[in-house]
């Protein structure tokens, strides 16, 4: 049997193949640099541009510097997921690489070069598609391709405009229509590029009393149409969507398209949901789209493939207008912005870019059918059976509420509370399941809700239907914290409100049971001291609450909340005791004020004691010496003396009472130590609530919603407080006060060399302290 003949390859063809692989194993390993190099690295390339070298680095080096910096702070802020780049990115990789290789060919042949590589993937893009005799402009921006519409269009209506230019346009007033549902700025860029004025630009509202709510209002959009002509205006162009940005919403493409032929207008159309056109089965609304004049493509992250251009799709007859526009171009190099996308099409197969749009249809099919399942979750889609976008929100269903906890009090407000719960919600999934891909959008109609697109993000992220399943448990796993939260969110602000201590924060953003502010009692301070006072006692409480065994999140509140000073709680779960929460905040910061007022005084009592107990130690002195005499004060006089004639003295100990202001003698403290000792022993110790083995703080030991709390142990948490509550100081000095707050100061004893009789004795200075 004859060997196949083999294939020659050009030489440099190869070399820049296995540049590329190589470039890529270096980049993505992030394993080449030694641990010299980081530290190398730390200390001179980081955000100080360096000299050029002049003898230059080799092609290692200098990719090891793009992976430098690329992965430069993976090791303070984790290791942050790239896009999935598999063999047919690395094909769109090679094409950039051989658009700069193929340029430096003779002009003939790369005119037939470009021509190919220009007309083959137009021919597979439109055939996929099925959008039948289109041409294709490839642009970077995904806006350029309807901005060259816009341009052809005014062209078509306007003979004279390649010369005349704006002229042309004062007495026809040229009109763009565009759905309210289309992506912002989308409008306003346009304008900007075709320098026309913003009264050119017609924004359309969606249904408001039939149909979707996403939808074009079809009949309203014919009486502006209308309108604008009996006003002398130009209708020009209709952008219609085909999968909103949103909720992946297509419009009425069929009864647009027929308004446009009316008119005489352009319809344009854009959207993810386009990319269900290559399927087998298709939803009627999308096939439309197949009969618009254009439309825009992004097959870049339906199918995974990085750097590689937009397509727009569209049909006209004349080409000489298409020139002017700048939808073609004679010249061969930017026919090379089709070569990344012509290298990947070939790659994947029409089997491989079938296959890639299908599995994220069928991931959006896995997850509505589950999410149907799951109690307090709605969806927001046109076409649950054929749409590709996935957008779900959490409503509590309060038409049968748990007496665990109230819904009353929700009817105002209760949407902005529902959003920042969502918006919670769609975070922590995002967190928790990353190659899910979801994200929280912004609707007008429905709020805040959690969207699931795969098709912009399966294919990079490499989504499997095991992300999805995970993505089900926790979300099943965080709806009842919701639920909870939404039910204890109105006991929790009614407990608030019976403290004369506690002042409850209303803020409708903050996802949890809401925010409170202890409340100092003191009433004689001015406004800047209590302002100050009220900020300490609340960080401090802040920080107590942070330290306990407990589920719930404490914090000072979304970054940009206007209330300061203040406690925010976070979620709530089933068995949480709102009443033993509450009277905890309470308790700590009634101890923190406390503390804060012994501290606020004692610098002046210690001030004024120690003044007064070196006067009573000075007079004390001054007794001693009369007693004694002078000669006994002598070093070698009084020695003598006191070996012949001893001095029958004592030690008098004296203690300072703080709470008095008073010094009082030691000798009724020592008289009674021993008796305190030992009834100290005896002493019962406190009582404290009884909590089971594994139990936390606030919770109620096999409660549900609708169960009563146990004994509240607020008792317990004051005792443990008040033994282990650091001690504030004051500005001045910082000091730990002794329970009894007794300050014990001893009088001078006689002198070092004082012999004392047998038989007689006395208390010394050491047994006292």
């Amino acid at each position: 049997m004859d060997k196949p003949p083999v294939k020659m390859m050009d030489p440099t063809l190869a070399e820049m193949g296995n540049h590329l692989s190589d470039a890529m194993k270096i980049l993505e390993s992030g394993k080449l640099e030694s641990e010299q190099g980081k530290e190398r690295r730390k200390l001179s390339w980081k955000d100080i541009p360096g000299p050029l070298q002049g003898d230059g680095q080799d092609v290692v080096s200098i990719l090891q510097l793009v992976q430098n910096l690329m992965h430069g702070d993976d090791d303070k802020q984790g290791h942050r997921r790239m896009q999935y780049v598999g063999e047919q990115g690395h094909m769109a990789l090679l094409g950039h690489s051989l658009a700069a290789y193929i340029s430096v060919l003779e002009r003939e042949r790369l005119r037939k070069l470009t021509t190919r590589i220009l007309s083959d993937t137009t021919l597979w893009l439109c055939r996929l598609f099925r959008y039948e005799n289109g041409s294709a402009y490839y642009h970077e921006d995904d806006r350029e391709g309807l901005v060259k519409v816009c341009l052809l269009t005014i062209n078509t209506h306007y003979e004279d405009y390649a010369t005349e230019g704006f002229t042309l346009l004062s007495p026809k007033h040229p009109v763009i229509y565009q759905s309210a549902a289309c992506r912002s700025g989308l409008g306003q860029h346009l304008c900007s590029q075709l320098g026309l004025p913003l009264s050119s630009l017609c924004i359309v509202p969606c249904n408001t009393m039939f149909g979707s709510l996403h939808q074009m209002d079809v009949a309203l959009l014919d009486k502006l149409i209308r309108d604008d002509r009996e006003s002398g205006k130009l209708p020009l162009l209709l952008i219609a969507n085909a999968g909103t940005p949103g909720a992946g919403h297509t419009d009425k493409l069929s009864r647009l398209k027929e308004l446009c032929v009316q008119y005489n207008m352009w319809l344009h159309v854009e959207g993810v949901n386009l990319a269900t056109l290559v399927l087998g089965q298709v939803s009627s609304t999308v096939t439309a789209a197949t009969k618009c004049d254009s439309m825009t493509l992004t097959p870049g992250p339906w199918l995974g493939l990085p750097a590689v251009p937009a397509v727009t799709l569209y049909r006209h007859e004349d080409p000489a207008l298409s020139l002017a526009a700048g939808l073609t171009s004679s010249q061969p190099v930017e026919k090379l912005r089709a070569l990344p996308l012509w290298l990947s099409l070939q790659y994947l197969g029409h089997d491989g870019i079938l296959q890639r749009i299908k599995h994220a249809s069928q991931l959006s099919q896995q997850l509505l059918e589950h999410l149907k399942t799951l109690a307090s979750i709605k969806t927001s889609v046109e076409d649950e059976l054929n749409s590709p976008v996935v957008v779900f929100r959490f409503s509590q269903d309060n038409s049968a509420p748990s007496s665990g906890g109230s819904v009353e009090g929700y009817l105002v407000g209760e949407r902005d509370i529902l959003d920042a719960l969502n918006r919670w919600l769609g975070e922590q999934l995002a967190q928790q399941v990353p190659l899910s891909g979801v994200d929280v959008v912004e609707l007008e109609d429905e709020g805040t809700c959690v969207r699931f697109s795969p098709l912009m993000t399966a294919a990079a992220l490499g989504t499997q239907e095991n992300d999805v399943a995970a993505l089900v448990e926790k979300l099943g796993e965080m709806i009842p914290v919701l639920s909870c939260t939404l039910l204890f969110r109105q006991d929790f602000k009614d407990e608030v409100l019976q403290q004369a201590s506690l002042s409850y924060i209303e803020d409708q953003s903050w996802p949890g049971l809401g925010g409170v502010r202890y409340e100092p009692r003191t009433t004689d301070l001015d406004e800047d001291k209590r302002q100050h006072w009220v900020e300490k006692i609340n960080s401090d409480l802040l920080k107590k609450l942070m330290e306990l065994d407990t589920d719930l999140y404490f914090s000072d509140g979304p970054e940009f909340c206007e209330e300061k000073n203040c406690i925010f709680i976070g979620m709530a779960t089933e068995d949480l005791d709102v009443a033993e929460l509450v009277e905890t905040i309470v308790s700590f910061g009634r101890d923190i004020e406390e503390s804060g007022k012994l501290f606020e005084n004692m610098t002046e009592v210690v001030r004024r004691g120690i003044q007064e107990a070196e006067q009573q130690l000075q007079k004390a002195n001054e007794e001693k010496l009369m007693e004694e005499g002078v000669l006994r004060q002598i070093p070698l006089v009084g020695s003598v003396l006191n070996w012949f004639s001893p001095v029958q003295a004592s030690v008098k100990g004296k203690t300072f009472n703080l709470s008095e202001g008073c010094l009082d003698s030691t000798e009724p403290v020592y008289s009674i130590k021993a008796q305190m000792n030992k009834e100290a022993s005896l002493d019962s110790p406190k009582s404290v609530t009884k909590r089971f083995p594994g139990q936390k703080l606030f919770r109620r030991h096999g409660a549900g919603l609708d169960s009563v709390s146990d004994t509240s142990s607020v008792s317990q948490l004051e005792e443990s407080f008040r033994e282990t509550a650091p001690v504030q100081a004051s500005d001045a000095e910082e000091a730990e006060v002794p329970q009894e707050h007794h300050v014990h100061i001893v009088e001078e004893t006689a002198l070092s060399d004082q012999r004392v009789p047998e038989g007689q004795e006395t208390e010394s200075v050491d047994t006292l302290r």
